[in-house]
């Protein structure tokens, strides 16, 4: 493989890589370097990716150079485009697609990229994919930078005053010749066409990819193209254990095998996609994202599980010492109740004693019983009779009452009479 960081990544020394493992450390210390300034991308970098990163860097090198990077989702374009781009180029730029992004807007941030390429000679890659086709006619302006560099009405004359002027200067030490607008200009557009580069993402899946082709030939015409083929078994097995090796696994044997079966099951999955395309004439893409996918699912799936294996083993262990902990306290608790029982057999046995006890005592308080209730009906019937005579006596009184009051009354009679006598002596 052939570069211009052979030596090192501040050296752009144009030559060729002694081994594989050179070329892996190489690009290892650019992916440290890219993660420590930007977002971190985690990648595997296999034989195959190394090469596309090689042949992206040769390709935004050289003057003009435009890269059409095509391949089905994940493949790596853009991971392996913003790598390349930190080898080879002072800086990556992308456009930002939301719901008011429009024509103008693109108009305005390809402005932004042609001041900086163009007045500050910085070397720029831009990034742009299929998804961030959100209007067809954003390919016209892609068209006219791929081709010629100059856009149509991208500038007013006003702007291009200004940048005429600024770029007076860097014109007369290139000895431009002579100095004037037209000149000027085209030194401006010449320095953009030299610093600007693009890197198109695109995917070969449906009819898109051929009818913008033919409708945008400067997208073939004016790029190298570099094909994404599907991953080979070789690269799908480094992913795989790159991707696995912070997944807790019993055993290396195990680890290996998990590692194998993943790669097999994908291309399984391909083979049987090639069937049903050859036998029903339907298509079932087996995309480098769908096996990320895979294993992404794997491993939640295994968390899961081991979660799941956790928390019954968590739950196991705290049965087993409350198991324990119950058989203990039964322990004592038998001691207790054999202690209990000769207490209760003694409680028993007095209260035998104490029954035959008692049922002596019940004989005895039954007859007396006996004799009371005997007794106590006897004088029931003795108070009947008393009643009853004094029932008798009361009628008799009550008889008598009426004789008593006219014998008082003769008395008083008889008494007054008397009175009336002794008053007469």
């Amino acid at each position: 493989m052939f570069a211009n960081f052979v030596e090192s990544l501040d050296d752009k020394k144009y030559d060729v890589f002694p081994n594989s493992d050179t070329l892996a450390q190489r690009l290892k210390e650019a992916l440290e370097g890219y993660n420590e300034l930007n977002a971190v991308m985690d990648l595997v970098l296999f034989e195959d990716a190394m090469k596309h990163c090689c042949k992206i860097a040769r390709i935004i090198s050289a003057d003009a150079g435009h890269a059409l990077l095509v391949g089905v989702g994940g493949s790596g374009k853009q991971s392996l485009s913003k790598l390349a781009t930190s080898i080879s180029l002072d800086g990556l730029v992308s456009i930002m697609i939301s719901s008011s992004y429009g024509e103008n807007e693109l108009k305005e941030d390809l402005r932004k990229y042609y001041e900086r390429s163009g007045l500050k000679n910085e070397g720029l890659c831009f990034l742009f994919t299929e998804g961030q086709i959100t209007k067809e006619q954003f390919l016209v302006y892609i068209n006219d930078l791929l081709s010629s560099g100059e856009i149509d009405n991208l500038f007013d004359q006003e702007t291009i005053d200004t940048i005429v002027t600024n770029i007076t200067p860097a014109a007369k030490s290139a000895e431009i010749t002579p100095i004037n607008t037209a000149n000027c200009w085209r030194f401006f557009i010449d320095r953009v066409r030299r610093n600007l580069h693009m890197s198109l993402c695109f995917s070969p899946v449906g009819n898109a990819f051929r009818d913008r082709a033919r409708k945008f030939p400067a997208l073939v015409n004016c790029t190298v193209i570099d094909w994404f083929h599907p991953w080979p078994y070789e690269a799908l097995l480094s992913v795989a254990d790159k991707f696995l090796a912070d997944v807790e696994i019993p055993s290396d044997e195990v680890r290996q095998s998990v590692v194998r079966f993943l790669p097999f099951s994908f291309s399984e999955v391909g083979r049987i996609s090639e069937e049903v395309l050859r036998k029903d004439r339907r298509y079932i893409y087996t995309t480098p994202k769908s096996f990320l996918e895979l294993i992404k699912l794997f491993k939640s799936m295994l968390g899961q599980k081991q979660g799941s294996l956790e928390n019954s083993l968590e739950k196991y262990e705290k049965g087993v010492i409350t198991l324990k902990a119950t058989t203990d306290t039964v322990s004592v608790l038998e001691e207790e109740i054999k202690k209990t029982a000769i207490i209760v057999q003694n409680a028993k046995e007095e209260a035998q004693e104490q029954a035959q006890i008692v049922g002596k005592e019940k004989v005895e308080v039954d007859e007396k019983n006996e004799i009371a209730e005997r007794e106590a009906a006897a004088a029931n019937k003795v108070a009947v009779e008393v009643n009853a005579k004094k029932a008798s006596v009361q009628a008799d009184l009550d008889a008598a009452l009426p004789l008593v009051e006219q014998a008082m009354a003769a008395l008083d009679s008889l008494k007054e009479d008397d009175f009336k006598m002794l008053k007469s002596f």
